[in-house]
């Protein structure tokens, strides 16, 4: 009898492991549905937030005196959210992982003056482009006069950000380049003497070198591309969608241009 009982029990414990693990596992299987059926736009109201990536890149991007991040993309991100009812979270990224830190979900959206390139269209879901823009040559004051073609920046070496549309050009024109964390290391290649030149967007530049910026000694010179800013969120989010009525809706009000002019972009706001 004790012999059969211990043998019942031992049935009925497989029994009840057995029962636990399908429980478990159709709860993951669950939360699983639950998390791939979960809109962006309810993902981001249930947590309060909307977190953006980005680098300092003014007048898109950049930190005030007390440390806030403004800029035209940092102010319009700033609007948008609060037009969600949520709140806003800046978090600086590696511009080379920025896909990886959207799918991963350390943020919700690249909005950082981000060029509308195929592979950024093919591996997230983007709004409408809103803002023109080039990829132009940086260099010495003293040396400009030399460097006015694209044929003439053979056998410079050139800092680029990595990941980045300046990156792109530069290599398809197969010159030497090193990749740098962000455009603003790119100058400083260049001041230093480490870089003879480097290639940024012309909105950067328009705004961080030459007289009265903290690089007076810089200059640009060739424009080796034309390209559009657009958002960027994790493929198939409906957020893309959102932000490009409220694009529409903050054009017609006047309110994007408002906040263009603020930062000195208003001539490559495009037309919503």
């Amino acid at each position: 009898m004790k012999k059969f009982t211990k043998v019942l029990a031992l049935i009925l414990s497989a029994v009840l492991v057995a029962a636990c693990f399908a429980a478990c596992s159709k709860a993951t299987e669950d939360d699983k549905q639950v998390n791939a059926t979960q809109s962006d736009f309810d993902y981001i109201k249930e947590k309060g937030k909307l977190v953006v990536g980005i680098t300092e890149f003014e007048p898109m991007d950049y930190k005030d005196a007390n440390g806030e991040w403004i800029g035209f993309d940092a102010d319009m991100a700033r609007a948008f959210a609060e037009s969600l009812g949520v709140k806003v979270e800046f978090v600086e990224i590696d511009w080379d992982n920025k896909v990886m830190e959207l799918d991963g979900k350390t943020i919700d959206c690249v909005w950082n003056g981000m060029t509308l390139v195929d592979e950024v269209k093919e591996k997230m879901e983007c709004s409408n482009p809103y803002c023109n823009n080039a990829q132009v040559v940086v260099v010495n004051k003293e040396v400009a006069d030399k460097y006015q073609t694209v044929e003439s920046l053979s056998g410079l070496k050139f800092a680029v950000e990595a990941g980045s549309a300046g990156e792109d050009e530069v290599q398809a024109l197969e010159l030497e380049n090193t990749p740098v964390k962000a455009q603003s290391d790119a100058l400083l290649e260049v001041k230093s003497g480490t870089s003879d030149a480097a290639v940024i967007d012309l909105l950067m530049a328009g705004a961080m070198i030459g007289e009265g910026t903290g690089y007076a000694d810089l200059t640009y010179t060739v424009s080796l591309n034309s390209e559009e800013y657009g958002v960027g969120f994790r493929k198939g989010s409906d957020l893309a969608e959102a932000l490009n009525q409220f694009f529409a809706d903050s054009y017609k009000d006047g309110s994007m241009m408002k906040c263009a002019k603020k930062y000195g972009v208003q001539e490559s706001i495009i037309e919503q």
